[in-house]
């Protein structure tokens, strides 16, 4: 997630098109979702069910990958544009019963052998199914081969079901944006609150785990998004260190910054698709250094006895008083738990560092999307300037309520030979990790850092966009540097994030951290799709 805008909803569901390139007709205004929250929705056994419950459901025999399919399948049939609307699927795969059907014939044995999966519209799969970050200037066949990750869950025996929505082009489009929509996909919605934002960019991914609409999905991070929509659905993101999963095969936003990630229902699912999907790939040199490791092992329910963690009130408090509350009561738990709170930490955030992000994203969108774009021969966008020209061309379609700013921004950017661009990022870089996150962590002797991740969802709000708030996340997210969120308090029935970050490939300890407090609280409760929030008074 960038801060970007607002935008209305168009689009539908758009089925696999082969060799076929299609603009689609924008969809007329969709009707108001209905309050779900007494609604009877289909395959109620599959609610919130853990990979480890779906996977001994497996071994029994009591499912199998294709009645798992058949499940999940009705439940986006009955929630995904219907009832509640929350379209958070933006494409299923035409040939998941036989996929099922052959790892039933031939299933393997690890945790994911035989469970369902959807993964992020910017992920490329091979296939039937298109790979578009929810824009239709990329609508027309599927990817020649899976991404990296993609490949890894495959061998890992996941079952690639479906394509999740998002806003579109990872919420680096135009200013005014409203999170969770995309031209092909339509309007995302939060369960919890339908009126209220999904937060973005991988909106559809944890709108649909919090739903279950399958079982875990994977999402894409640039800043913020992976764990700000998990925040706001109650849910396990985690942002990896850049350079512990690959990017190949990912629609690109910034190789400095961008990542892949699972969203899930709980810390061990998350820690089960990143012990999957990490690893070196020689197509992105920036993950030759990374090792992988079963994450699964550093699931203790005493992590956190010892553990020194500061909280930076003057940079991630302060913004709301019941989140603020929320978070204190968390934080009196971690002491429970055996925690050392540094309590204030004294951070200080130069007021130029948002600047600096963002001439780094905009001077590498550019020449990432004109890589990306080379391995895909098949689509007629040849680069990023192409793009903005198909949306000027099909404005009516892709610009009904907001623009293409930050695009515009990124094809009139100098590249990557700019002497600007080369210190903003050489300075941001050394803000976040060294000046920030390093001494503090060095100063302090700390193992994590803490802070609420963001704040509550917004009205959707398709005329002005959304009111994104504050967030955590920019600081982990300039750095390179992991980032976990797990629910860490409610208020009216809206989740509440927790977020613990640190240095460079400490996810292990991180999602330690997060499962003792897991265990310890068991916040999680599933959503009841309600049309909006009951104010107190």
């Amino acid at each position: 997630m960038f801060r970007a805008g607002a935008a209305v909803a168009a689009g539908a569901l758009l089925p696999a098109c082969g060799n076929k390139r299609e603009v689609e007709p924008p969809a007329p205004p969709p009707p108001k979702p209905v309050d779900a929250g007494t609604v009877a929705f289909p395959a109620v056994d599959v609610v919130e069910l853990t990979i480890a419950q779906l996977g001994a459901k497996l071994r029994s025999g009591a499912e199998t990958s294709a009645s798992l399919v058949a499940k999940y399948r009705a439940r986006v049939d009955a929630m995904n544009t219907k009832g509640p609307m929350l379209r958070a699927v933006i494409e299923l795969d035409p040939d998941a019963d036989a996929h099922a059907g052959e790892m039933d014939r031939n299933r393997g044995t690890g945790p994911l052998a035989g469970i369902p999966i959807l993964i992020k519209d910017n992920i490329d799969t091979a296939g039937k199914m298109m790979t578009t970050a929810g824009s239709l200037a990329l609508a027309g066949p599927p990817a020649p081969k899976d991404a990296f990750v993609v490949a890894k869950l495959r061998a890992a025996g996941a079952l690639i079901f479906g394509k999740a929505n998002l806003s579109e082009w990872a919420n680096f489009r135009g200013n005014s944006s409203s999170a969770g929509w995309s031209a092909r996909g339509g309007q995302c919605r939060n369960p919890y609150a339908l009126d209220r934002t999904p937060s973005g960019s991988s909106s559809g991914s944890a709108a649909a785990v919090a739903a279950s609409l399958c079982a875990v999905a994977l999402g894409t991070e640039t800043d913020g998004s992976i764990t700000s929509p998990a925040a706001l659905h109650g849910l396990v993101g985690i942002k990896p260190t850049v350079g512990l999963v690959s990017r190949a095969g990912i629609i690109p936003i910034s190789p400095s910054q961008d990542t892949a990630g699972p969203i899930a229902r709980c810390v061990e699912d998350a820690a089960i698709v990143l012990t999957a999907i990490a690893g070196p790939d020689p197509d992105d040199p920036s993950t030759a250094g990374a090792k992988p490791e079963d994450y699964s092992r550093y699931l203790d329910p005493k992590a956190l006895e010892g553990a020194r963690l500061g909280v930076p009130r003057k940079v991630l408090f302060g913004q709301n008083r019941r989140i603020d509350a929320a978070i204190d009561q968390a934080m009196a738990k971690l002491v429970t738990l055996g925690a050392v709170l540094v309590d204030p930490l004294e951070l200080e955030v130069p007021p130029e560092l948002q600047a600096l992000e963002l001439m780094v994203l905009v001077s590498e969108m550019a020449p990432a999307m004109a890589a990306y774009l080379a391995r895909r021969p098949d689509l007629p966008m040849r680069s990023l300037a192409d793009v903005v020209a198909f949306n000027k061309q099909h404005a009516d379609k892709e610009m009904v309520a907001f623009g293409q700013e930050l695009l515009e921004q990124a094809v009139a950017a100098k590249g990557l030979d700019d002497r600007a661009y080369r210190e903003a990022r050489d300075k941001s870089r050394h803000i976040a990790r060294d000046l920030l996150i390093g001494k503090a962590m060095q100063d302090h002797r700390l193992d994590a850092i803490i802070g609420p991740t963001r704040g509550f969802p917004s009205l959707i709000d398709q005329l002005n966009g959304d009111d994104a708030g504050f967030s955590s996340s920019f600081i982990a997210a300039i750095a390179g540097f992991p980032h976990v969120t797990v629910q860490g308090g409610e208020y009216l029935g809206m989740p509440i994030g927790l977020s613990f970050f640190g240095k460079a490939f400490t996810e292990g300890k991180l999602l330690g951290y997060a499962y003792a407090f897991e265990q310890a609280t068991k916040l999680r409760k599933p959503p009841t799709y309600r049309a909006t929030v009951a104010m107190p008074g």
